[in-house]
């Protein structure tokens, strides 16, 4: 019976994907796939939240809070807004790229979730 209970958690654990943060509960759920990146972007009022849904390598993490804005904004058909602004440095090839993003207040630099104010 105990080996039961634990293959009843652990598939009903495995079937959960992406969850909201609680203030996102009720929210509009949203999937898309930018560059082979999958995130889950969660839209609730004047705000959401992303989720990443890929693991990534260290070397893979570059254009994720770019393509976070990007999801946030395809999804939704809001600008997000802010004065939270980072600069991400990329090196493809031969080529350093400098671009200004948005930044999410909620965890800076984390790449797996953010949270962002919008203008819709």
């Amino acid at each position: 019976m105990h080996r039961f209970a634990w293959i009843i958690v652990t598939l009903a654990l495995a079937a959960c994907g992406a969850s909201p943060a609680p203030q996102f509960f009720g929210a509009k759920r949203h999937e898309i796939t930018l560059e082979g990146y999958r995130f889950v972007v969660f839209h609730k009022d004047e705000l959401a939240e992303v989720i990443r849904m890929n693991y990534l390598r260290r070397d893979q993490h570059g254009p994720v809070p770019r393509l976070m804005v990007a999801a946030v904004e395809q999804t939704t058909g809001c600008k997000v807004v802010g004065n939270e602004v980072g600069v991400v440095a990329t090196l493809d090839t031969y080529t350093l790229r400098v671009e200004a993003v948005k930044r999410s207040p909620s965890l800076p630099g984390d790449t797996g979730e953010a949270r962002f104010r919008l203008k819709c």
